[in-house]
C-alpha cells in the first residue's frame, strides 16, 4: 500500500514561530514509499534515483551549448551510474572499516543490506568514470566536466532528501524552532536536532542556480567544475559542523572525516582552476628610444 510522505517513522517538528507544546505542528513521513505484500519500495531509493534522471536531463540539455551531442550524455549515464555506487560504497566501508566491517568476510562487505554510502566516494567515483568514458569516446574531458557539474548539484538535492527519508545523516541536539525529531528507536533517541539533510539540499540548490548562470559566462574549459568542486567543499564543511552522526572525529574531535576530505576536495578545485585558466599573454615591452 501506498504509505506516502504523511505516515510512519519520522517526526518533523516544524514551527519558527512559536515552541509551546500546543502548537508545535507535527508531520509525520515514512522510509517506505510503496509496500506490496512483503516486497517494499522505500523513497531513498526513488529520491536517489530521481536525482540521477534530473541530472542527466538537465545535463544532456545543457551539452549542446559546448558541442556535446546529447546522445553523448546519455551514453555516460550507465558509466556514472556504476563509478557512482562502487566508488560511494567503498569509500563507505574504507571509512567505516573499523566499527561495522572488520572480520567479515567479502560478501557480507560487498552485499551488506545496509546502505550505507558516502556521497565524496560517489563523487571521485563518476569523476574517475568519466575520464574512462571521455577517452573512449574520445570527447573533450573538460567541456563534458562543465556540462555535468551543475547536474551533480540537482542530483544531491534529491539525493540528501533521501537520506532525510531514511534517518541517516542527521544532525546535533538543538532547540532551534526548525529542529527536526526521529522515533525513540533512531540513533538520536528522539532528541531534537538539526534537519541537516534540509540544509545541504537547499544549499545545492543554490549551488546548482549559481553554476548554471556561471556556466553561460565561464571563461575556460574546466572552469565550473573546478568552480564546483571549490564551493561544494565550503558547503559541505558547513553542514558538516552541525551533524551529529559520526562515531569518529579528528582535531581532539573537531573534525569530521567529510571536512577532511573536504580539504582535498577544495584543494583539488583551487589546481584545477589554476593549472587549466588561460595563460595571459606577455605585456610587450615599449622601445621609447
Amino acid at each position: 500500500m501506498l504509505s506516502g510522505f504523511v505516515r510512519g517513522s519520522l517526526s518533523i517538528i516544524a514551527n519558527p514561530l512559536d515552541l509551546r507544546p500546543s502548537a508545535v505542528l507535527g508531520l509525520h513521513v515514512h522510509s517506505v514509499a510503496i509496500q506490496i505484500g512483503g516486497f517494499a519500495i522505500y523513497w531513498y531509493g526513488i529520491l536517489v534515483a530521481a536525482g540521477f534522471l534530473a541530472g542527466f536531463f538537465t545535463a544532456s540539455r545543457r551539452a549542446p551549448l559546448s558541442g556535446i551531442s546529447s546522445e553523448a550524455i546519455s551514453g555516460l549515464a550507465p558509466w556514472i551510474v556504476v563509478g557512482t555506487i562502487v566508488g560511494a560504497r567503498m569509500l563507505y566501508v574504507i571509512s567505516y572499516w573499523q566499527e561495522e566491517f572488520a572480520g567479515k568476510p567479502l560478501w557480507e562487505i560487498t552485499f551488506a543490506r545496509r546502505s550505507g554510502m558516502v556521497f565524496y566516494g560517489g563523487l571521485i567515483g563518476a569523476s574517475l568514470a568519466t575520464i574512462l568514458y571521455a577517452r573512449v569516446k574520445k570527447l573533450p574531458l573538460w567541456k563534458l566536466a562543465d556540462v555535468m557539474a551543475p547536474s551533480i548539484a540537482l542530483g544531491h538535492f534529491f539525493g540528501r532528501l533521501g537520506c532525510l527519508m531514511t534517518g541517516c545523516c542527521y544532525g546535533r541536539p538543538t532547540e532551534l524552532p526548525w529542529a527536526i525529531h526521529f522515533p525513540k528507536d533512531h540513533w538520536t533517541h528522539g532528541a531534537r536536532v538539526h534537519p541537516t539533510q534540509i540544509y545541504e539540499s537547499l544549499l545545492n540548490l543554490a549551488l546548482l542556480a549559481g553554476l548554471s548562470r556561471f556556466y553561460r559566462v565561464k571563461k575556460f574549459d574546466g572552469q565550473i567544475f573546478s568552480a564546483y568542486l571549490l564551493f561544494y567543499a565550503m558547503l559541505r564543511a558547513l553542514v558538516e559542523c552541525f551533524r551529529g552522526d559520526y562515531p569518529v572525529r579528528y582535531v581532539g574531535g573537531w573534525v569530521t572525516p567529510a571536512q577532511l576530505v573536504s580539504v582535498g576536495i577544495f584543494t583539488t578545485g583551487a589546481v584545477l582552476w589554476y593549472c587549466l585558466r588561460p595563460a595571459k599573454a606577455p605585456r610587450t615591452a615599449v622601445n621609447n628610444s
